[in-house]
C-alpha cells in the first residue's frame, strides 16, 4: 500500500516551526556578533608580538576547532553546570556554546584578513596623527572586515545551519519541533520536506542579504 501525503498536521502546526526557525536565527546572529568580538581579539593576539598572547589565542583556536560542536553543547548543558553548581539556562548554554565555537573559526577568518593588509596601512594611519589604537579602529578593521565579509557570510550560514544542533538539550527551535510534530503525527516525509524546505529558504535568503551587503562595501578598484 502507497504511502499517502498528507501535510494537514504540519500546517496546523506551523507557527511552531516559524517560531522555531526565528529562534535559530536570533541565536546564530547572537552567537556570530559576540564570535566576532572574540574573533577580533584573538586575530589580534595571534598576529601580536607577545610568545604568550600567540599561544594562548592559538590554543583557544586548536582545542576548540578539534571539538564537535555537538560534544561542546553537551558538555556546556551538563557538565558545566555540575562544576559551577547552578543550573544553566539551555538557549543560554547553547548561544554561549555556539558563540565559542564561532569565535575560534572567526580569529583564523580575521587572521587572515589582517596579514592579507597592505603593509603601509598602519604606517599610513600613524602619519596622519592618529594613535596605535585608534589606526586599529578606524584604519585596520573597517578594511580587514570588508575583505573577510565573504568568509563571515559563510560562516554565519554555517552557524544557522548548526543551531539545528539545539535540538539534542530541548531548545526550541526548527529541528525540535519537527522532531516533536513527527512523533505526534507519524507524518516523517511530510514533516521532514517543510523543515529541509524552510532552512533552504532561509539560507538563500540569508546568502542573498550578505551578497548584496557585500557588493555594497566593496572596495572599489
Amino acid at each position: 500500500m502507497g504511502y499517502q501525503l498528507n501535510f494537514a498536521p504540519i500546517w496546523r502546526s506551523f507557527d511552531l516551526l516559524l517560531s522555531g526557525l526565528a529562534l535559530g536565527l536570533g541565536m546564530a546572529v547572537l552567537a556570530i556578533l559576540i564570535g566576532c568580538l572574540i574573533g577580533l581579539v584573538a586575530a589580534f593576539a595571534m598576529t601580536s608580538g607577545s610568545p604568550l598572547l600567540r599561544r594562548i589565542a592559538s590554543t583557544y583556536v586548536t582545542v576548540i576547532r578539534n571539538m564537535p560542536l555537538f560534544f561542546l553543547i553537551i558538555f556546556a548543558y551538563f557538565v558545566v553546570p555540575l562544576t559551577i553548581g547552578m543550573r544553566i539556562d539551555k538557549v543560554h548554554a547553547f548561544v554561549a556554546t555556539l558563540t565559542i565555537y564561532a569565535g575560534a573559526y572567526l580569529t583564523e577568518v580575521f587572521r587572515g584578513a589582517l596579514l592579507a593588509l597592505p603593509k603601509g596601512l598602519r604606517e599610513a594611519g600613524l602619519a596622519i596623527g592618529l594613535t596605535e589604537r585608534q589606526t586599529r579602529i578606524w584604519v585596520i578593521i573597517p578594511v580587514m572586515l570588508r575583505n573577510a565579509l565573504p568568509a563571515l557570510s559563510n560562516n554565519f550560514i554555517s552557524l544557522f545551519k548548526d543551531t539545528s544542533l539545539a535540538a539534542a538539550i530541548a531548545v526550541p527551535d526548527l529541528t525540535f519541533y519537527a522532531r516533536q510534530i513527527n512523533v505526534n503525527s507519524f507524518r516523517v516525509v511530510e514533516t521532514w520536506t517543510v523543515c529541509s524546505l524552510m532552512y533552504v529558504a532561509a539560507c538563500t535568503l540569508i546568502a542573498a542579504g550578505l551578497r548584496y551587503a557585500e557588493r555594497r562595501l566593496a572596495i572599489p578598484h
